[in-house]
């Protein structure tokens, strides 16, 4: 049974069409759902309550119960949801002066097994449909308001290209003007490196942002720490994106995780600045979070200015992520699938 959030504008103007309804009641429900936000088909008052009962019955909502809410001292919040079959997935909200970005997962749980990520202890155990990926962005609005969330990135539990016709049925009504009305250059998709996410994405025709998570610039190394280099080797991906960028015109973001003696090392910069010179790109880096069940540590800050203007020299476009949320465990690698918690 399809929830409400995973249908698109047609396929709830076919739904209504076989109880009856006019064409027109679509966008009511559109209304309801993303303007409005109600979180029940009986808020939907100007329905009538024999259209609402059917709606519930046969559309429900999506099962996404808040079992626990944290503040950082940062003010960044992190929400633990349980689904209706008791998996649970994590969600982040992250203010800043001039932006607030929604973090969402993608799927409960992740299989690519990065040796620095959380994300994938617990292994992987489903998809997300369409609309418990929207159901958290809706959600968590509701929760911040009247603060506005003005940026999505599919940055959370999961690996968004290994569920690509969800994520991107979502990304369409996140995007979507009698939607969430998103702009696509607002809307972020994260993969470890998923190559056929990557061509697909290409000719979606959608102007959203594409970042890889590099977080290596050698094959032994990438290896070592991203088990999914194995089956996507560095050259592979990197053609790929490449090719991407030629395609789209769109600047591709690498994000690159600074370990203290693996990847921020001076064979690291030298191997990263051949890597990025010369095309559309940025790189991304991220001082490793502490995680318990990993011994990687970040560099010290020294370490990372140098590294950062290293780069910056060897002609390589680059930005420091600040880490948001650490103390709740809601920083990049932080979080989890907590079936338990």
């Amino acid at each position: 049974m399809p929830d409400i959030l995973s249908l698109s504008k047609d396929e709830v103007i076919s739904a209504l069409s076989a109880m009856g309804e006019p064409a027109y009641r679509a966008k009511q429900v559109f209304d309801w759902l993303y303007v409005k936000k109600v979180s029940s088909c009986e808020g939907m008052s100007s329905l009538s309550k024999a259209l609402r009962d059917k709606l519930a019955v046969q559309y429900p909502f999506p099962v996404l119960t808040e079992k626990i809410a944290q503040e950082s001292k940062d003010g960044t919040r992190k929400f633990l949801f349980a689904l209706d079959d008791g998996e649970r997935i994590e969600t982040v909200f992250i203010p800043t002066e001039k932006r607030a970005t929604l973090c969402i997962s993608s799927q409960a749980g992740c299989k690519f097994g990065c040796t620095f990520c959380a994300s994938g202890l617990g292994g992987w155990k489903r998809n997300l449909t369409p609309g418990e990926i929207l159901g958290q962005v809706l959600h968590v609005m509701r929760a911040v308001r009247p603060t506005p969330v003005t940026h999505i990135v599919f940055m959370g539990v999961g690996e968004p290209f290994d569920n690509y016709d969800n994520v991107l049925k979502a990304v369409r009504l996140l995007n979507d003007k009698d939607g969430l009305n998103i702009a696509a250059r607002r809307i972020t998709i994260s993969t470890c490196g998923i190559i056929p996410g990557i061509e697909r994405m290409a000719s979606e025709g959608l102007q959203v942002e594409l970042s890889v998570s590099l977080h290596a610039a050698s094959e032994a190394m990438r290896a070592r720490l991203m088990p999914v280099n194995k089956k996507y080797p560095l050259k592979d991906l990197l053609r790929a994106c490449r090719k991407y960028a030629e395609t789209t015109n769109r600047q591709v973001t690498f994000e690159y995780i600074l370990i203290k003696g693996l990847t921020c090392t001076p064979q690291a910069i030298d191997e990263l600045s051949t890597l990025m010179r010369g095309w559309l790109s940025k790189v991304n880096l991220i001082p490793c979070n502490p995680v318990k069940e990993f011994a990687y540590y970040p560099p010290d800050t020294c370490a990372v200015e140098e590294f950062q203007k290293a780069l910056e020299r060897n002609g390589v476009i680059c930005t420091l992520r600040s880490a948001r949320g650490q103390d709740i465990s809601a920083a990049c690698g932080q979080l989890r699938h907590e079936r338990h918690a």
